[in-house]
């Protein structure tokens, strides 16, 4: 079963983010066989962390509730919520397979809240997609929005991977891959 989980920054919580990246890291390492995706989103200024993005094929929706909550950052209370939905990986690959590589070109988490009948189920030929899927709920079916990661040249250009009006609410935030380099 695939999960995306989004953890979001506490206001503040940077020096924290700092102090615990090492433990984040471990953390993240031990499920590197289940990772589709993951990196910080980020600030206007590219630098600042607002969160954290993680994709994974995990064996149960327990155990990624478990991932989640166990997480270093989230116990130490450096995230101030988490986004915790099934997720269909759409293009059946992980980030290190994408064929743009880690450097090079801006990267985006657009994530479109759901609102009706589900829209963006197929990935969109014309966008350059490192990941993109459904968020579902916990039934595996049920369509509470979309996720993708994406390469483009602008926030606005980004946003145009998900089909205008078909969601209740549409974010985009910077991205770039996270992991040890």
């Amino acid at each position: 079963m695939e999960f995306f989980c989004y953890h979001r920054d506490r206001a503040g919580s940077l020096a924290l983010r700092e102090e615990l990246l090492e433990a984040h890291w471990s953390y993240m390492d031990g499920y590197a066989a289940e990772m589709i995706a993951r990196g910080p989103t980020l600030a206007d200024d590219l630098d600042t962390p607002t969160g954290s993005v993680h994709i994974l094929d995990l064996p149960t929706p327990t155990a990624a509730h478990d991932f989640a909550m166990n997480e270093p950052n989230y116990q130490a209370g450096a995230y101030r919520d988490v986004m915790l939905r099934r997720w269909r990986n759409t293009l059946g690959r992980t980030m290190w397979d994408f064929p743009g590589g880690r450097e090079g070109g801006n990267r985006y988490l657009v994530l479109g809240l759901g609102a009706g009948e589900p829209a963006d189920l197929t990935p969109p030929a014309d966008h350059d997609l490192i990941a993109h899927g459904p968020l579902l709920a916990d039934d595996g079916t049920t369509w509470l929005g979309t996720a993708t990661l994406l390469r483009a040249p602008d926030a606005a250009t980004a946003r145009t991977a998900l089909t205008a009006d078909r969601y209740a609410g549409v974010e985009v935030h910077n991205w770039c891959f996270g992991g040890r380099v």
